[in-house]
């Protein structure tokens, strides 16, 4: 990679503009679901999705210092169920030339303004060319505000009970607010669990509620499906990956990339990617990979209980939605519990897994053998070190801390950009108004 954005566009150009082909761009710092829910949002409107990503300098620059380097946020763009193609490099001002370049007619963004170090709209060359397209900013979430989270050892993001929540029968206000909220997340949930298109079914969604001993017998617990998926396909593996996947980041996604790859392997060796077989699944369909991914998320109450302080950073809600964006992933589990049993795993509703993988980092410690079951029934796998097995949720928080008086100023900053943005948006509204009037008046004249 160059040490700076390039003056122009890499490769080359696209014949033509695409109708379908889209742009959204952006920092991406380490990426959470408000990331993917303006990119799912832009994924809908159009075929491919072409996602720019911001350089390290470019948001000093303009924004702040960042968290995540260039290379971990493209690792997690690449990694977003709806992403086609991710662009290092982008400019913060959103550039006609840029898009043209790579054939995209249409840029996407949230209802929101961003601007630039001197205040000026990033999107206006853009927005003045009517190649302008706007979703809705995914509320009481961005990067400025895990930070402040981070930076103020805040509690209050917790979530007791998930499913109750989104029942509406736990949370703020009153009975109505509540089953309000619930409602809306619970389509962000089913939003977030589509398929590649963003608009039809693709990740299964379950709960799991039970303790993993009861009167020193082994208890099943209750799983209740949320939402149905696509489910496992013939001949597929049915692997099984848990964890909080707080702040979910480069860590997190390589880990998940490896176990994809690991399977890729073994069913390789086993004439998964011959001739014959392709054809016999593309004879039923599309054709599809060797592994259903299953990703057990643990909720908030269990992470906190063995990280302390405010940890996890990200609610259960917020992880899960980030583990559900992610191409890797082909189902979640909410609420898994930290040590998977025996009767557990097998009154999983896939059936019993052929594989259980962990990585080689552990952020939380502990003197047992979280995973001496699977080990017991054959099916435990390891995935080796890798480059970014030292990004985790702790990493990330002490980045933070190490360089806390330019994060507090990029807070500060963040919130006096928010003046300015407010009066452009004012002046945008008057404009707006101004030319309605007129065209009221030309009718009138008509």
């Amino acid at each position: 990679m160059a040490p700076t954005d390039p003056v122009n566009p890499p490769g080359e150009p696209a014949p033509s503009l695409l109708e379908g082909r889209l742009w959204v761009d952006g920092c991406f710092d380490f990426f959470h679901h408000g990331h993917a829910g303006a990119v799912v949002q832009a994924r809908q409107l159009g075929t491919e999705l072409y996602v720019g990503v911001h350089s390290d300098e470019a948001i000093l620059e303009n924004k702040g210092p960042t968290v995540m380097t260039l290379r971990e946020r493209l690792l997690a763009t690449d990694a977003c169920r709806w992403v086609t193609k991710s662009v290092a490099y982008a400019p913060y001002v959103t550039q006609l030339d840029w898009i043209s370049h790579f054939g995209c007619k249409y840029v996407v963004h949230g209802d929101d303004i961003t601007s630039d170090s001197s205040g000026e709209d990033c999107y206006r060359f853009v927005k003045a060319a009517n190649r302008f397209k706007v979703v809705k900013r995914t509320p009481s979430i961005s990067t400025t505000d895990l930070v402040g989270r981070m930076l103020l050892c805040t509690r209050t993001h917790f979530i007791k009970d998930l499913e109750r929540v989104l029942q509406g029968e736990e949370g703020h206000g009153t009975v109505e607010e509540k089953k309000k909220v619930g409602e809306e997340m619970k389509e962000r949930i089913r939003l977030y669990a589509t398929d590649e298109t963003a608009k039809n079914p693709g990740a299964d969604v379950w709960f799991w509620n039970g303790e993993e001993k009861k009167e020193g017998r082994e208890e099943r617990g209750v799983f209740r499906e949320l939402f149905k998926g696509i489910g496992p396909k013939p001949g597929q593996r049915v692997v099984y990956v848990d964890g909080g996947f707080d702040l979910f980041s480069s860590g997190h996604i390589e880990f998940l990339r490896l176990v994809t790859q690991k399977e890729e392997k073994l069913a390789r060796q086993e004439g998964w990617y011959s001739q014959q077989a392709i054809d016999e699944r593309k004879g039923k369909g599309a054709d599809y990979g060797p592994a259903f991914v299953v990703a057990g998320v643990h909720d908030d109450e269990v992470i906190n209980r063995e990280k302390g302080v405010n940890y996890p950073i990200m609610n259960v809600f917020e992880r899960g939605l980030c583990v559900l964006q992610c191409k890797y992933i082909n189902a979640v589990v909410f609420g898994a519990p930290f040590k998977p049993t025996k009767g557990y795993l097998t009154s999983l509703p896939w059936g019993t897994p052929d594989a259980v993988y962990h990585g080689p980092t552990s952020f939380m410690p502990h003197t047992e053998d979280v995973y001496a079951v699977p080990k017991e029934m054959g099916i435990y796998k390891e995935i080796g070190h890798h480059d970014y097995e030292e990004v985790n949720a702790g990493t990330i928080v002490q980045r933070i801390m190490k360089s806390r008086d330019l994060y507090e100023a990029r807070q500060k900053a963040k919130g006096m950009k928010a003046d300015i943005e407010a009066a452009h948006r004012e002046r945008e509204l008057l404009e707006e108004q101004q030319r309605k009037k007129e065209e009221a008046i030309a009718a009138q004249k008509e």
